[in-house]
């Protein structure tokens, strides 16, 4: 009796999904190694897609690009010279007195830690708790000892992202101008069968990032300025500081809203410590974001991602400790882009034709 072998072909699948996971993972370890000059790449490349419709509009009206490029730069250069004349110096001088204020704060925080061990009753248990009271302590006394050594750091952090400023218009006016010859370019890269529906995916990618991207620096604007009009007006100490805080907290999903409003509570607590000032507080930043929830982002976000709340968590997380500060803001344009090629793919779009 004949025995059949039967030959099967080798599997090629497994060996492109691995060499996936390596190039991401290699991806990944060049954008940490390289993390300042991404930095400055992801903040140009955000700027100039938030100028780019601006742009757009001028060639419907017969401008030329550069002309358009260069009248926006002029816009932008006066912009930049009242920026730098009225509110730069305004937040320097919020975060030097929040500088100098700190070892005030972290005495303070002793103080009161010292002061609730004195109060411990003789009891069962009172030992644990005046245990952890003289942790509590000294986490206190070498957060002191490292406020140095932070502010040096961020003195450093603060170099790299002032060279990012600097390059950074001279990178967005090449990105601005040369953006369709890029576009044709990648476009002429594409496989013949998949060319259409790959630019069709594009549009609708861009469409989504575009309003998104457009849509958080607005609200994170409108939220720092309602709350530092709304904290000066209740007395609370460095109100500029935790106005910028809130605008930038309220880029992340779900957890800014309370982590926005930890800075103002620490101040109005060390400032009057009483519970109204604190409800005052809640209750402000409760009005602020439930105007953004309900006024504001209806009207400026136009379309919803409608990403999974799991999946927006691991996202953020992710590419925030890849990338910090533009790992958050482009968690969730990276996570749409995905689940929008995604759905195309399970779909049967991207069938050779």
């Amino acid at each position: 009796m004949e025995h059949t072998h039967h030959i099967h072909a080798p599997r090629n699948d497994y060996g492109r999904f691995i060499a996936t996971i390596l190039l991401f993972c290699l991806l990944a370890a060049a954008g940490y190694a390289l993390q300042h000059t991404i930095s400055c790449f992801l903040l140009s490349w955000v700027i100039a897609y938030l100028l780019d419709p601006l742009l757009v509009s001028a060639s419907k009206r017969g401008v030329k690009r550069i002309y358009a490029l260069g009248l926006l730069y002029i816009v932008l250069g006066v912009l930049t010279v009242f920026f730098l004349t009225f509110i730069v110096p305004a937040i320097t001088i919020s975060w030097n007195s929040f500088v100098l204020d700190l070892p005030a704060y972290i005495q303070k925080l002793k103080q009161i830690a010292l002061s609730w061990k004195s109060r411990v009753p003789d009891r069962y248990g009172s030992d644990e708790i005046q245990w952890l009271i003289d942790k509590a302590s000294a986490n206190i006394d070498t957060a002191a000892e490292k406020t140095g050594f932070w502010a040096y750091s961020f003195g450093t952090r603060i170099f790299f992202n002032l060279f990012n400023i600097v390059l950074s218009p001279i990178l967005v006016f090449f990105m601005l101008y040369y953006k369709q010859t890029v576009i044709d370019t990648m476009i002429s890269w594409l496989p013949d069968g998949w060319r259409d529906q790959i630019v069709d995916i594009a549009h609708e990618v861009d469409s989504s990032i575009g309003g998104y991207l457009r849509g958080q620096v607005m609200v994170s604007l409108i939220v720092a300025l309602l709350a530092s009009i709304a904290l000066f007006v209740l007395g609370i100490s460095h109100p500029i500081f935790c106005g910028v805080f809130a605008g930038a907290a309220s880029i992340l999903p779900f957890i800014g809203v309370i982590i926005a409003t930890l800075p103002a509570l620490f101040f109005a607590w060390f400032k009057f410590q009483t519970a109204a000032s604190l409800g005052q507080t809640i209750g402000v930043f409760g009005m602020i974001y439930f105007v953004e929830g309900y006024v504001i982002k209806p009207l400026v976000f136009k379309e919803s991602m409608n990403l999974n709340p799991l999946v927006t968590i691991i996202m953020v997380m992710a590419l925030g400790e890849t990338l910090g500060f533009w790992g958050i803001l482009l968690a969730l344009p990276i996570a749409s882009a995905i689940k929008i090629t995604w759905g195309h793919f399970v779909s049967g779009h991207f069938k050779q034709r």
